[in-house]
Formats: structure tokens, C-alpha cells, sequence
């Protein structure tokens, strides 16, 4: 069944790679603990590994990846171009993501952060080298406030598409409520602060800055953002099957905490914005009704057939797909 399995989805991405050009497709995705088994030293990770109380062993840890890639592929009727990943543990789930599981006959190659995080969550950027090239990436580190703990540093990569354009991608997650939303509030805005300092000499450049703002759009840190002249053109994105009104679901409530946002120059060429909420990625939410993302642990029960808590949020750019051409032409 696996063999079957991994020729089907094969199939889907030599077509899927291969089909017609059209718009770039950036995808933004919080994976929910995508933890390897092993404990790494320093970091507090070990409710993740065979002994611990999730009791994260190797075959939930495959699963977890093979699902990852069936959402990923499930975002558009092509391979998307950029992939802005949160909740990845480090390098070895990375390389497993592209080269191992469903996701392997794909091309994608990563970059991503080595964060002070206590987890030992980073953020990670898939891209197709057909079309987009790396020119630079780093790291950008967000100083600590006297009542904050460490957190993830932010990931920056600059890169040209396949018409010449130059591209600044920014990957944030920014510090969660954990301790009170207003209380947590200046974490969140130490992140935003560290990110414009950033910005400040990109002036009017294609710039996208994507990712987990544990934030709405209306929140201080994303004003922050608008401010600055930055448009977050997911503020408004719905689920393509009409069932999803967010990325995020709590007490009943849908909330969008992921966001894409671009500069003035990009903004008329966003085609399109929408949540990928496919039937398979939601279940039925028993206590509030409707539907929810079908996630991997209720709290500390584990579901075989989740994937994460938070939906995929795509936007789609006009211009820029197609393939480099080789050296000999």
C-alpha cells in the first residue's frame, strides 16, 4: 500500500510540477510540533521522544511528515513555488520533509533558522530551485524583554524568480499569548521591532513577510506592520471549500493568527488569497459545532489521522512561474 501510495503521489507532482505557467504560489504553514524522536541536548523537547508523555515514536513521527506533504500538495492545482514552515524542530525533520516522505519526488530544498527558542522550534522556507533562486539568507534575532523568554529568530531570504524579479522574504512566529494577551503584547511587539529595523532599507522592494503573528490583524504588532507600509492581503481570507473563516480554531471560534503581508510594490499582482481548508484536513467540532482543524494531538491524545492545528494560507502572485533556463541555452 505504501509502494502504491508513493507512485500515485508521484504521478500527482510530475503533473503538478509541470503543468501550465501561471501565478507563484506562496504557501504559509504552522505544522504543530513537527518534533524528529531525538532529544536535543539543551532544549526542552523531550515530551517528544519514545519515553516522554506524547510518547513520539517513530512511526507517528513519518506519519506526521506524510501528512505534511498531502497538505501541502493539497494547496493548489500546482506545486507551490515558496513554502514558509513554523513549529519545524531543526535540520534532520527538514531534510526528512523533502528527501523522505511523500513530499521526496518534489525538488524542494530549505533553509532555516537555528533559534534560541527552549523548544527547539525553528522556521524553515521550502523553494523550488526551477523557480526561485537563493542569493542570501540569515537569521535576525529578537533581543529578549526582562519578562520574556527566548524565541524564535526571524528568517530572512533574499532570492530572483524566474523573470528577474528580486524577492525579500521574511518568516516570523512571533511569541504566543501563553501568560495573557495583553500581558504577552510587547513580546509580540519586541518581535515586530526587530523585523522593521529590517525593513527600513527596503523601501519600496518586493518584499513578503509571512507566517505565525499570534496575532489578528487588527492587533498592535500587525498595525505596526501596516504602518510601515506593509498590506496584509490574507486579513480577509476564507477557506476555498467555504467552511473555514481562519486559519485557527479555539473555544468555537475561528481567528486568523497567520498572516501574508506584502509591500506596495507586489500588491497588484496578488491574484489571489484563500485558506486551504480540504475536506480531509477538517473534522467535525463536537462541542461548538461546525467544523475544526483536524490537528495531531487533543491535548495529549494523539489522533493517527490529524495533521495540524492550524490550516495552510496560500496567495497566489501573478508573474514569476515558469523555469530557469540552463546554462546552455
Amino acid at each position: 500500500m505504501q509502494i502504491f501510495l508513493l507512485t500515485v503521489l508521484s504521478f500527482i507532482i510530475f503533473h503538478l510540477s509541470f503543468s501550465p505557467a501561471g501565478a507563484q504560489v506562496f504557501v504559509e504553514l504552522n505544522c504543530e510540533n513537527l518534533f524528529d524522536t531525538r532529544h536535543d541536548e539543551g532544549k526542552n523537547d523531550t515530551e517528544f521522544t519514545p519515553e516522554g508523555t506524547r510518547r513520539w515514536n517513530a512511526s507517528r513521527y513519518w506519519h506526521k511528515l506524510n501528512a505534511i506533504a498531502q497538505e501541502l500538495l493539497a494547496c493548489s492545482e500546482q506545486l507551490p513555488d515558496l513554502v514558509a514552515l513554523v513549529e519545524v524542530e531543526n535540520d534532520s525533520t527538514m531534510r526528512d520533509l523533502t528527501r523522505r516522505s511523500l513530499l521526496r519526488a518534489a525538488g524542494y530544498e530549505y533553509l532555516m533558522t537555528c533559534s534560541p527558542d527552549l523548544r527547539g522550534l525553528d522556521i524553515a522556507l521550502l523553494y523550488q530551485p526551477m523557480s526561485f533562486r537563493p542569493i542570501c539568507y540569515d537569521y535576525i534575532t529578537v533581543a529578549t524583554l526582562e519578562d520574556m523568554r527566548p524565541t524564535r529568530d526571524i528568517l530572512y531570504v533574499r532570492g530572483r524568480t524566474v523573470n528577474a524579479d528580486t524577492l525579500h522574504l521574511f518568516i516570523v512566529h512571533a511569541p504566543s499569548r501563553y501568560g495573557g494577551e495583553l500581558e504577552t503584547q510587547p513580546h509580540r511587539r519586541q518581535t515586530m521591532n526587530a523585523l522593521l529595523q529590517a525593513l527600513d532599507s527596503l523601501d519600496n522592494r518586493n518584499v513578503i513577510v509571512a507566517g505565525d503573528f499570534n496575532d489578528y490583524a487588527d492587533s498592535p504588532s500587525l498595525q505596526m506592520l501596516a504602518q510601515h507600509g506593509l498590506h496584509n492581503v490574507t486579513a480577509n481570507a476564507k477557506g476555498a471549500n467555504k467552511r473555514a473563516k481562519g486559519t485557527y480554531r479555539y473555544q468555537g471560534e475561528w481567528q486568523s493568527i497567520d498572516h501574508i503581508l506584502v509591500s506596495t510594490p507586489l500588491l497588484n499582482r496578488v491574484e489571489s488569497t484563500y485558506i486551504n481548508d480540504a475536506p480531509f484536513l477538517l473534522e467535525r467540532e463536537t462541542t461548538y459545532g461546525g467544523w475544526k482543524p483536524r490537528r495531531t494531538f487533543q491535548g495529549f491524545t494523539y489522533q493517527r489521522d490529524g495533521y495540524s492545528d492550524h490550516l495552510p494560507l496560500v496567495m497566489k502572485l501573478l508573474g514569476g512561474k515558469g523555469t530557469f533556463r540552463s546554462e546552455k541555452e
